[in-house]
C-alpha cells in the first residue's frame, strides 16, 4: 500500500492524503444508525483529472473506492464496508448560474441550502428540498435522488438533472447527456446515474435546471384526531383539484419529541390530537393561493380535525418548518432507532400506517412515522425503546421485512428518497426477481469489470 500511497500524493499532493485513524473514522460513518467503516486512506482530489487518475490507478491494482460527500446519508452508502480508498469530495464547491438559460453548472460538495440560495439571488428558484439542506451536498443528492418537502408539486433530483460530468471506474471521463431541456440521442445515461449512489461513476459536475423563483406561499398546520384520517385526507385534497407545493405527515410523537428536542418553537397541542399535516401551497398571486387554502379547509372540514393554524408571519413559517426539519435528529436523540423510507402511491398511506403499526405490535416494536404524504414517502423510525438487544437483533429485522413486503403489495417500494446502499440491499428480492436484480448487475459490471466503485451496496450478498 505504500507504494500506491506515492502515487496517490503525486496525483493530488500530500496534504490531500489521509491515513490517520481519526480522520479515517471521521469518514467511515454517515448518518446510518452507528455503522462505521474506516477506509484505509481517504483522498481529497480537486480537479476532474485527478479523479481519474485516482481512478485509473484504483482499476489498476484493484483497490475498492468509495465516494464520500457530505455523509447525511441514511441507507449507508458512503461507508467503506471493504476499506480501500475514500474519495472524498469535498473541495468541488463551484457554482456557475447560466441566468440566460435558467440552468447552473454546480460541483458535487456544494451544500443543498448554498446553492438554493445562491440561486434565490439571481430570482431564481431551485426546489429539491432534502430536510438535511443545510448539511447535503448536491452531488450526494444526485446519487440518491434525493427529494424533500417540495417533491409532491416540483419533483425531485433527477427531474433537475441535465447532463453530468462523470469519472467511469476505469478513469475515463464523459459528458453523459446534453444542457438541454429534450434529448432523444441515445440511451438516457445521465438520469442512469442519477440515484446509482455511487456505484457506476463519480460526478464531478451537475448541470441543473432552474426555475422562477414563485412570490408567495400560505402554511398551514392541521391537527387531526385519527392519525389514519390524517393519511386519508392527503389524497382528497388532490381530487378537489388542489396540487400542495408541501405536504407534510407528522404522528403526534414525532411533534412532541421534536418541541422537546428544539428550541424557540413552541406549540399548544391538544391531548386527543393524534397526528398533523403541514401544507403549504405557493404561487405568485396571494388571492389565487388564499382561494386554494380555503378549498383545502372546505376538504378538511370532513375530517375530524382540531383548530388550524394558519402561519400568519415569516418567523411563524420558520419556527414551522424548523420543526419538521427537526423530527429525524429529535428521534434519533431519544432512541436507538432505524429508519425505514417506505412509499406508496398516495392514496395507499392509511392502508400503509394502519399496517405499519400492526407489524409493530407483532413483533413488539414501536414507531414514528412521519414524511412526505403528498407523494406518499413515508418515513417510519422503529425506535428500540425498552426493547432487549436479542429482540432488535432478531425480531426486528422479521418486521422490517413484514413492513417492506406491504409497501410492495400496496403498489409502492423500499426507498422513495434515501436509497438502498448498506443496510437495504438484503431486502431488494423483495421488490425486484432475480431476472431483474441481475439485469441491474450486469449494468454494474459494463460500467466497473473489476467492482472498485463503492462494492457491497445495493445488491443482495447473495446475488
Amino acid at each position: 500500500m505504500n507504494i500506491i500511497l506515492k502515487h496517490i500524493e503525486a496525483i493530488t499532493g500530500k496534504n490531500f492524503v489521509f491515513t490517520d485513524e481519526e480522520t479515517r473514522r471521521q469518514y467511515g460513518h454517515d448518518e446510518t444508525e452507528d455503522y462505521n467503516f474506516p477506509p484505509t486512506v481517504v483522498v481529497k482530489p480537486g480537479t476532474t483529472e485527478e479523479v481519474s487518475a485516482i481512478m485509473k490507478l484504483a482499476n489498476q491494482y484493484n483497490i475498492p473506492v468509495v465516494p464520500i460527500g457530505g455523509r447525511t446519508g441514511l441507507s449507508g452508502g458512503a461507508l467503506s464496508i471493504h476499506g480501500g480508498i475514500g474519495l472524498s469530495m469535498e473541495r468541488f464547491t463551484k457554482i456557475e448560474i447560466d441566468e440566460r438559460n435558467l440552468q447552473a453548472i454546480v460541483e458535487p460538495a456544494v451544500v443543498t441550502q448554498v446553492f438554493q440560495e445562491v440561486v434565490l439571488e439571481k430570482g431564481l428558484f431551485y426546489p429539491p428540498d432534502p430536510s438535511s439542506r443545510g448539511s447535503c451536498t448536491i452531488g450526494g443528492n444526485v446519487a440518491e435522488n434525493a427529494g424533500g418537502a417540495r417533491a409532491v408539486k416540483y419533483g425531485v433530483t433527477k427531474d433537475y438533472v441535465l447532463n453530468l460530468e462523470v469519472v467511469l471506474p476505469t478513469g475515463e471521463v464523459i459528458w453523459a447527456g446534453a444542457n438541454t431541456l429534450k434529448n432523444a440521442t441515445g440511451y438516457n445515461l445521465t438520469q442512469l446515474m442519477v440515484g446509482s449512489e455511487g456505484t457506476l461513476g463519480i460526478i464531478t459536475k451537475i448541470v441543473m435546471k432552474l426555475l422562477p423563483k414563485n412570490n408567495h406561499n400560505v402554511l398551514m398546520l392541521v391537527p387531526f384526531f385519527k392519525a389514519e384520517q390524517a393519511c386519508e385526507a392527503v389524497a382528497a385534497i388532490f381530487r378537489a383539484g388542489i396540487v400542495p407545493s408541501a405536504l407534510e405527515f407528522m404522528e403526534r410523537d414525532a411533534i412532541d419529541w421534536t418541541l422537546r428536542y428544539i428550541d424557540g418553537v413552541s406549540m399548544p397541542i391538544g391531548d386527543a390530537v393524534q397526528a398533523h399535516l403541514l401544507i403549504e401551497v405557493d404561487g405568485n398571486y396571494l388571492d389565487v393561493l388564499f382561494s386554494e387554502a380555503e378549498k383545502i379547509t372546505e376538504v378538511l372540514e370532513s375530517f375530524d380535525i382540531d383548530e388550524i393554524l394558519f402561519a400568519d408571519t415569516e418567523d411563524q413559517k420558520n419556527a414551522l418548518w424548523k420543526m419538521r426539519r427537526a423530527v429525524g435528529e429529535a428521534v434519533k436523540s431519544n432512541s436507538v432507532y432505524k429508519e425505514e423510507d417506505t412509499v406508496v402511491p398516495r392514496y395507499e398511506l392509511p392502508a400503509l400506517l394502519k399496517g405499519i403499526k400492526e407489524i409493530g405490535n407483532k413483533y413488539g416494536f414501536s414507531s414514528v412515522c412521519y414524511g412526505h404524504a403528498g407523494d406518499g414517502n413515508l418515513h417510519v423510525n422503529i425506535v428500540k425503546g425498552n426493547m432487549t438487544d436479542e429482540q432488535w437483533q432478531t425480531e426486528v429485522p422479521k418486521g422490517i421485512r413484514e413492513i417492506f413486503e406491504l409497501t410492495v403489495s400496496l403498489k409502492g417500494t423500499l426507498s422513495g428518497e434515501h436509497g438502498i446502499g448498506f443496510v437495504q440491499k438484503n431486502f431488494m428480492d423483495i421488490a425486484f426477481s432475480n431476472q431483474h436484480l441481475q439485469l441491474m448487475k450486469n449494468i454494474k459490471h459494463l460500467f466497473d469489470p473489476n467492482n472498485i466503485l463503492n462494492p457491497g451496496k445495493i445488491f443482495p450478498d447473495n446475488l
